[in-house]
């Protein structure tokens, strides 16, 4: 007669503390602060993916995961295209899509990757953390994940966490 209330007294507590979090829409990574995983990618298109050493190189870069199918990522495209005319190096992994439906969807938007990839069988995404596209990792010029952003980047995002985690990965 007692557990029921117990319970959820216990449940109500774990909601209340779960929105004092500094930021409750936020998904954890335990990727963060460590190197970025290795790549388990192939080539997409006629150009070479990009490796592990690219993401190691000195400067900071952006790792994106992205798909055709996604219609978030297509809204976000514009704000990758800001980035890389403001001289942000973008790196691209197509997640789990045909690559034909990929190559026309950069095709038809433009393509604001210095490099991409295809990740046809999620392996790479898995070892990164992904829960789904889009999702966006800042990588500092030692190869370590600074940030980890899941969602399309809005004009907002931009200026409010990627380019400040940019800037800290200088």
């Amino acid at each position: 007669m007692i557990l029921p209330p117990l319970l959820f007294l216990g449940l109500a507590a774990l909601f209340f503390v779960g929105m004092w979090r500094d930021d409750p829409d936020g998904l954890p990574s335990t990727r963060v602060g460590q190197a970025a995983p290795a790549l388990t990618v192939t080539q997409l298109g006629e150009g070479a993916p990009f490796d592990n050493a690219a993401l190691n190189a000195p400067g900071v870069k952006l790792v994106n995961f992205w798909a055709s199918w996604c219609a978030p990522c297509r809204a976000e495209h514009a704000s990758l295209e800001t980035m890389q005319n403001e001289g942000v190096v973008i790196y691209g992994i197509n997640y789990k899509d045909e690559p034909a439906n990929a190559l026309g969807f950069l095709e038809e938007l433009g393509n604001p990757y210095a490099a991409i990839a295809a990740d046809g069988e999620g392996r790479t995404a898995l070892e990164w953390g992904v829960y789904g596209v889009p999702e966006t990792y800042v990588i500092d010029g030692n190869g370590k994940i600074v940030l980890r952003f899941a969602g399309p980047i809005t004009q907002q995002i931009l200026n409010n966490r990627i380019r400040p985690a940019i800037e800290s990965a200088r």
